[in-house]
């Protein structure tokens, strides 16, 4: 049954805008990071034995809003990016900071881990994705969209393909390697806030400010449904491990579980008192977990 099982209602001090969801490849710990308006990146420690959640470090360094947070796939690091146009890599492990990456304002709005770790991924306000090295800290190359703020960005799971998701409501896919433009997929008419491929890089699902979800083939540009059940804007969206379910969070306090395969909602989470701008499953997908405006941070158990 899906149920929720553990709440942290301050969990932050301001609206919490971003969270990550890591397994630490070294000891098999589960761990969560948050990002917040009051400028604090915080990770935890998630006791799935127990089924509770316990706060490790404050990793202190941004001087504005942090608006996106990733993991790396190792459960090692983790990178935040805030309003004050700066990526800052961290040692879950020990809090430290390990680098901080200085951008152009308002440069480094999203921030994402490539899927072997080595490069971060962060959309611009001049429509180009910056490429650094997370070892050099050094931008290292640029993939240009010629298009609008980009909000949005994800990896394909087999590193082949990069996606885009921009104020105009566009999409724009990469081929990583050549850095070529695949493919500008249209449908949305407002902005793309999140956009995750499905684990087997086949299907790109995409949330809008106008209250849609879409699921596109992402090899042929194919736009396969168009789903409209949220009655606000759609903040996030992310695919089970499994391919099996995709979760979605909105502005309308809902967070929605969905069956990939019939793409109907299975169960719907009302617990948020405020809009929820992330949602991501852990590595199992056992469990989801979502922030809110409302401060709080929400594990939900979910069958496999």
């Amino acid at each position: 049954m899906y149920s929720t099982i553990f709440k942290e209602e301050q969990a932050h001090d301001d609206s919490i805008w971003a969270v990550a969801w890591g397994r630490s490849e070294k000891d098999g710990t589960e761990i969560i990071v948050t990002g917040s308006v009051d400028d604090l990146v915080r990770s935890w420690i998630w006791n799935g034995k127990e089924d509770t959640l316990s706060h490790k470090w404050n990793l202190e360094g941004h001087h504005l809003g942090v608006i996106s947070v990733d993991i790396d796939h190792r459960g090692a690091v983790a990178a935040s990016s805030a309003l004050d146009s700066h990526i800052r890599l961290w040692d879950l492990e020990t809090g430290k900071q390990i680098k901080s990456i200085e951008g152009v304002p308002v440069d480094t709005w999203t921030v994402r881990f490539s899927p072997d770790g080595h490069y971060l991924a962060s959309g611009s306000h001049t429509g180009q994705v910056n490429i650094f090295g997370v070892e050099s800290g050094k931008k290292e190359s640029a993939l240009d969209t010629r298009g609008k703020f980009i909000l949005s960005i994800a990896f394909s799971a087999d590193g082949k393909q990069l996606a885009t998701g921009a104020t105009d409501g566009i999409v724009n896919l990469f081929d990583i390697t050549t850095g070529k433009l695949l493919h500008t997929l249209e449908g949305h008419a407002m902005p793309i806030r999140s956009l995750t491929f499905s684990p087997d890089s086949q299907l790109l699902a995409t949330a809008s400010d106008d209250g849609h979800i879409k699921i596109y083939d992402a090899q042929h540009a194919n736009l396969g449904a168009t789903i409209s059940a949220h009655k606000s804007w759609v903040l996030s969206v992310d695919f089970s491990p499994d391919n099996k379910h995709f979760v979605s969070s909105s502005s309308d306090k809902t967070v929605k579980i969905w069956d990939s395969g019939t793409r109907q909602c299975v169960h719907t989470f009302t617990e948020h008192t405020d809009q929820v701008w992330q949602v991501t499953y852990n590595e199992p997908g056992s469990k989801i977990a979502s922030v809110s405006d409302d401060k709080s941070l929400i594990v939900y158990d979910c069958p496999i």
